[in-house]
């Protein structure tokens, strides 16, 4: 549940800590006082989009955390687990920080988080209807995600929507193989030419580097010679060579050594070139040997360089890329022929529609004894919201081919009196109507849920009386087993909270700004009263919200 919620400089919120209690809470005062605004800033920590204009007038940034008991759910600790993110005392702390330009950042924990990761866990923690949630019900794509959520069949949806676009695009691919088949049949042979072509070649990106590296060598093979000739003469072929006059100096100076020993070290170095000149004109000769001239080698070398580069340069890319471009082609080429067989996409199609027809009639079983029993549900409830008589169902309306979301359409059909045949709901309910069966039907998917926080922003709009009345019994039985808070102008639907806030503005410095204030009893008798009797409270007045109150059962 939601244990605390600490809001600064949002909207017309200056500064407020909340606490929050079990069971079911309501949030009440006059229009305008900002009771929206708490859950907007409460969505904001779960992830909702954030704008400039959240900001309060004057104020660099608003300031957002909230701090949730830890749900019991092994995928949530599992996420959590992967994201890095400790939890140390059952709970966790969701925080948001929106600047004036509207961006904003995240965490969990004190761990830095993206959006979306702040939405992931808040789906496991709270659950906001909008104000206008029930109106979102008209939309044939808003009742078939309420039903899959409801029945829980989001990955079975998924993967009806993955083989449906698998078949498509395998019928599309016969399509185009018989719209094409002559611009196919020209790309094929050409691409079996530059195949054929580029396999003749037989390219190796490492025998290209060695053959240019030997090109090099016998290229140059009289200047190499002689150069390394001409090194050897000096050295040691010469009439004066290098290396008996570094001996001769070697023994001279060692001579003089002996007379001052601070020579022994230069004539060690002397020594020592003498030897590295000795066996460096011992490699050279080696060298001498092995390299020589070889004119039809070097030719050959020169027709290959020239027909690879040929190639390189008709395909528009460097050498070394020539073995990528006959892979492509040869991907290409493969691809077309597939293409280009008739029986065979027809087969791949053919296959592609009966992986999606067994998935798409195992999703239509799963939905089916969903749909009819929360259409008994909401029938039942209808009857207890003014609505006697009335009857709700889910249709599933066949599809001749199907779709991405399966071999029906959801349709979610009423009939408001016992004499009337059920018709499309977009089509047939009223206002109030509408907000009665969307408040039934949010109250009962919310029981299935597992999420540990409810909370209504005036959901129970366009009805009053009895009905309301009704409609608090039901969030009261509701908060139970959940932590339920609504928004609410109804004094029948506050009367029967466990706890209640009064939302109120004021003025403070020049500035108007939100504060909440948590309700005693006699409070509480008060902000009915109010609720009832508008500006004028009277005796009278109070004495029915004393009366409205008494009925509550104690909690």
């Amino acid at each position: 549940m939601l244990r605390r919620l600490h809001i600064r400089d949002f909207v017309i919120v200056d500064a407020l800590e909340l606490h929050f209690d079990a069971g079911f809470g309501a949030l009440t005062g006059e229009t305008g006082a900002g009771k929206s605004i708490l859950l907007d800033a409460l969505g904001l920590v779960m992830g909702d989009r954030a704008e400039s204009g959240v900001v309060r007038a004057g104020q660099a940034r608003a300031e957002m955390s909230a701090e949730f008991d830890l749900p019991v759910a092994d995928d949530l600790m599992q996420w959590l687990d992967e994201q890095a993110i400790e939890v140390d005392d059952d709970s966790l702390l969701l925080r948001r920080v929106v600047d004036q330009t509207g961006r904003s950042r995240a965490w969990i924990n004190g761990v830095s988080v993206t959006l979306t990761q702040l939405r992931e866990v808040g789906g496991w923690l709270a659950d906001i209807h909008g104000q206008h949630a029930h109106h979102a019900l008209l939309r044939a794509d808003a009742q078939r995600n309420l039903l899959d959520t409801y029945a829980g069949l989001e990955d079975q949806v998924k993967a009806v929507a993955a083989a449906w676009q698998q078949w498509q695009k395998a019928r599309q691919a016969c399509q185009r193989a018989e719209a094409d088949a002559a611009g196919v049949a020209q790309e094929r042979e050409l691409l079996e030419w530059q195949v054929k072509e580029l396999d003749a070649l037989d390219f190796n990106a490492e025998a290209w580097r060695e053959l240019e590296a030997e090109h090099a060598r016998l290229g140059h093979a009289t200047g190499l010679l002689e150069g390394v000739s001409a090194a050897v003469n000096v050295l040691d072929e010469g009439e004066q060579p290098l290396i008996g006059e570094l001996e001769r100096l070697a023994v001279r100076i060692a001579e003089l050594a002996a007379i001052d020993p601070t020579l022994q070290e230069l004539q060690e170095l002397l020594s020592s070139a003498a030897i590295q000149a000795d066996e460096a004109v011992h490699g050279l000769r080696r060298y001498r040997d092995r390299v020589e001239a070889d004119p039809e080698r070097l030719a050959d070398i020169e027709a290959r360089i020239a027909a690879v580069t040929d190639m390189a340069r008709k395909h528009r890319v460097s050498p070394e890329a020539l073995a990528d471009v006959l892979a492509e082609r040869r991907a290409r080429l493969d691809a077309l022929l597939s293409e280009a067989d008739p029986v065979a996409l027809q087969e791949k199609a053919e296959a592609a529609q009966r992986a999606y027809a067994t998935l798409a009639a195992d999703l239509s079983a799963a939905r089916a004894p969903v749909a009819k029993a929360l259409s008994e549900q909401v029938t039942a409830a209808m009857q207890t919201l003014a609505m006697t008589g009335g009857q709700f169902d889910i249709a599933l309306l066949p599809t001749p081919e199907g779709s991405a979301h399966g071999n029906e359409t959801v349709e979610f059909q009423v009939a408001a009196n016992p004499s009337q045949p059920v018709r499309p709901l977009a089509k047939v309910a009223s206002g109030g109507e509408l907000s009665r069966i969307g408040l039934a039907i949010q109250v009962i998917t919310s029981r299935a849920a597992a999420v540990p926080t409810l909370i209504f922003d005036e959901v129970d709009v366009g009805i009053g009386g009895r009905v309301a009345e009704i409609v608090g019994r039901m969030l009261r039985e509701l908060g139970v087993q959940r932590q339920v808070m609504c928004v609410t102008h109804l004094p029948q639907v506050a009367a029967q909270a466990n706890w209640q806030w009064s939302i109120a503005k004021t003025q403070r410095d020049g500035e108007t700004v939100s504060t909440v204030a948590v309700l005693d009893d006699a409070a509480r008798i008060d902000e009915i009263a109010r609720m009832l009797g508008g500006v004028n409270i009277t005796d009278t007045t109070r004495q029915h919200a004393s009366e409205i109150l008494g009925l509550t059962p104690t909690a």
